[in-house]
């Protein structure tokens, strides 16, 4: 297991994490991914897996009654297709060109999203594709969040929180599965994960005051800024 010194800093990278998440409906995985692979590469990522599971299981339990169900039929299968296909593009391309790609295209879609407003429609199709495009990148690059929260970013705050939860918690435990399915997920990972859970408790909990004041248009704004925030992070992890 690791020393106390990890769980001051991991702990207080998840804590912040969860708090931004609780309030915007994701951002943990972003916030804490690179705090953990720095100082515990080890338990990376069933580690941080077991800690997001926990979060998105908090969201679910709190706010069930508004996540769109009918939209995440659509989304869940195809990232599992995704995931795969994530598998093997990690494969064929280096991870770093593939972060690089994808951060270029998070950004472009904030861009255009602010440029005259565009709107996209939950529809089948849409869900499909960012359902795929949120498998490959979740399962290439850790960051897998921005194609849903894109897609849903003009729906009410509490939608938007309710569905990303259960989107990642599904998700999450699927991928997790699949990990121990490998022989990937060691012990310490997943005691490490649980060890982690009164941090991501105390973020959910430090969370919940602050996004009570997000509505509708209150939400965009700040979600727009993680998403825009994992984009500039993965074109970061490529260039260094």
């Amino acid at each position: 297991m690791p020393d106390p010194q990890f769980f001051v800093v991991a702990g207080l990278a998840v804590l912040v994490g969860a708090l931004v998440q609780s309030c915007v409906g994701l951002g943990q995985g972003m916030v804490a991914a690179p705090v953990l692979i720095v100082v515990e590469p080890s338990l990376m990522p069933g580690g941080l897996l077991v800690a997001n599971a926990s979060m998105a299981m908090l969201t679910v339990t709190t706010d069930w009654r508004h996540v769109d169900w009918r939209g995440l039929g659509w989304a869940l299968p195809a990232r599992v297709v995704g995931s795969v296909g994530g598998a093997w593009v990690v494969a064929v391309l280096e991870p770093t060109v593939l972060g690089a790609a994808v951060g270029v295209m998070v950004l472009l879609a904030v861009a255009a999203s602010l440029w005259g407003d565009v709107r996209v429609g939950i529809r089948p199709g849409t869900l499909v594709t960012a359902g795929t495009l949120s498998g490959v990148t979740g399962t290439a690059t850790t960051i897998g969040g921005p194609p849903m929260a894109l897609l849903y970013q003009h729906e009410p705050a509490s939608r938007v929180r309710a569905t990303l939860g259960a989107y990642f918690f599904i998700g999450t435990v699927l991928s997790l599965v699949v990990l121990a399915g490998a022989g990937e997920l060691t012990v310490p990972q997943v005691q490490s994960g649980l060890l982690l859970f009164p941090c991501v408790l105390a973020g959910f909990a430090l969370g919940r005051p602050t996004r009570r004041r997000f509505g509708t248009d209150g939400l965009r704004t700040p979600l727009l800024a993680v998403v825009s925030l994992s984009g500039i992070l993965l074109l970061g992890r490529a260039l260094l």
